[in-house]
């Protein structure tokens, strides 16, 4: 009996282009558990852009209020960019200007970060030590992707994403707590981050090492030969 050889279906180009799209912003957002749980749950969720965009303008009208002020209240803001950007997870992020929608959330994060801290008066440097920390992993994370090198799914979670990370400050600084909230916070995803980051790209240079060694092995003789007088030549 003769078998017909079986065809691997290619990919169509124009829809991997989208998926990578849609994947690289999700990963961009740095959405954390409680997103990761209830985005299925949000229906077909809100306009990312305009939801995002609402968030960042209606907790800047807050603090050019003056409202924000030490206590319980210093939990609005953080409300309010949870129940503005959360929905948003639930969309495709294949519109024109849903690019915009990571750097609306991380900016949006970063200011609601600082409002709160300098109404809570918590140290300045603390702050800017825990804006950094995030800073570093979206940057990580940025870099990673662009190198089709993806970060572990639990990274996310156990990073909290931008919605715990923004409820344990809000309720640290309703409870008045929030510089011990902010000293644990920033030790706990600096040491995350940076001990995931290093081991990550120190398998990866073990991973290319290896994989050098075995093109070398499998080039002949003269091949071997024939690199080694072009590198002698050179230098």
């Amino acid at each position: 009996m003769i078998t017909q050889p079986q065809t691997v279906p290619v990919p169509d180009p124009y829809e991997e282009r989208l998926r990578m799209q849609t994947a690289r912003l999700l990963a961009y957002r740095d959405d954390g558990p409680l997103v990761t749980l209830l985005r299925g749950r949000v229906g077909p969720g809100l306009p990312a852009v305009p939801a995002a965009l609402a968030a960042l303008v209606a907790i800047v009208a807050m603090a050019l209020a003056g409202i924000l002020d030490d206590g319980p209240i210093l939990l609005v803001p953080v409300l309010v960019m949870i129940v503005l950007v959360l929905p948003t997870a639930a969309r495709d992020h294949l519109g024109r200007l849903d690019w915009l929608v990571p750097p609306l959330i991380r900016g949006t994060e970063f200011l609601t970060i600082i409002l709160i801290g300098l109404a809570a008066d918590a140290p300045k440097w603390l702050l800017y030590v825990l804006i950094y920390v995030i800073g570093y992993h979206t940057y990580d994370t940025v870099y990673r992707t662009r190198q089709s090198i993806w970060p572990a799914a639990w990274v996310f979670k156990a990073g909290l994403g931008w919605e715990l990370r923004l409820l344990i400050i809000g309720v640290g600084a309703a409870l008045g707590v929030l510089t011990w909230v902010l000293a644990a916070l920033t030790l706990y995803l600096g040491v995350l981050f940076a001990i995931e980051s290093i081991t990550s790209w120190v398998g990866l240079d073990k991973q290319t090492a290896l994989a050098q060694a075995g093109d070398d092995l499998e080039a002949s003789p003269e091949e071997a030969q024939e690199q080694a007088t072009g590198e002698a030549e050179q230098t």
